[in-house]
């Protein structure tokens, strides 16, 4: 499998036909950042504290598609789903560690993150499926994959093939089938590799292995798609490990119960992928 080209983090500042909103929220959580030094202390440790700052942010789904046609990096920070809280989170805090500021360099991030080797080449450059997004980010450096780390790790046993096989739920899909086979090969190398999981009965075992900022993936029991959910790890003071996420039934962002408490109290939700962030140094 080819190793995609990753595209130099200066080079990003020229890309058209970008958008973000809620500059605000940005501007108050780099404020904080820097009045109480955040950039000391250890990545995990800054993507959580940026994600608690987005506590209470509403829901708001679909904001990455309002185009049919053109692909654009799109930021909205006044309004959060799953994975623009923790996209958002990371990529706030890639820029409080590189003492960066402005709305261009939260695009230049999230461009960086979001994208196949970091560069945006239509819909199907977007890393779509969360392990797809974990494998890509962990060839750019962003994030360290644990899961082969977590005891009693498993191979996932099924294939990820869900956009392909309903491209009609997908306006970019639907109005341009010619990029179905492109979204079909990403899957195909998607199910090549070997994806693991923890399944979720084994995670209460294995979470005090999991720290502030992790970036978790809910497998499901959804056919063709790996992960219908994502969020953060929060430890509090007594040491409990909270699932942090913008939650569809609270429609907001919020800090949940124990993340196996969570993963328990939905049916579909089979366990976990999990993604340590690290600090960047340009």
């Amino acid at each position: 499998m080819a190793i995609p080209i990753i595209a130099p983090m200066n080079s990003l500042a020229s890309i058209l036909g970008t958008k973000i909103e809620g500059e605000g929220v940005l501007v108050q959580i780099l404020d904080k950042a820097r009045k109480q030094n955040w950039k000391r202390l250890p990545m995990g440790e800054i993507v959580g504290l940026v994600g608690k700052e987005l506590l209470g942010i509403p829901y708001v789904g679909k904001t990455l598609d309002l185009d049919a046609v053109n692909e654009n990096c799109v930021v909205t920070l006044d309004g959060l789903d799953c994975v623009t809280f923790f996209e958002s989170s990371l990529g706030i805090a890639r820029m409080i560690c590189l003492g960066q500021t402005g709305s261009k360099n939260l695009l230049k991030q999230v461009t960086f993150t979001r994208y196949r080797g970091g560069i945006i080449n239509g819909y199907p450059s977007r890393l779509h499926y969360t392990a797809d997004w974990m494998r890509d980010n962990e060839r750019k450096g962003s994030i360290k994959l644990i899961t082969k780390n977590l005891p009693g790790n498993t191979k996932m046993d099924k294939l990820i093939n869900f956009m392909s096989n309903n491209p009609n739920s997908y306006a970019q899909l639907k109005q341009n089938p010619g990029l179905i086979k492109d979204v079909r090969n990403f899957e195909d190398n998607l199910n090549a590799s070997a994806l693991l999981y923890l399944p979720k009965h084994l995670v209460a075992a294995a979470e005090s292995r999991l720290e502030t900022g992790d970036i978790i993936g809910t497998t499901t029991t959804v056919e063709g798609i790996d992960c219908s959910h994502t969020g953060l790890i929060f430890v509090d003071a007594k040491g409990v490990r909270h699932f942090m996420h913008a939650s569809l039934t609270q429609k907001k962002v919020i800090l949940d119960v124990r993340l196996s408490d969570y993963l328990n109290s939905v049916t579909k939700h089979t366990g976990i992928m999990v993604a340590r962030p690290i600090k960047p140094t340009r």
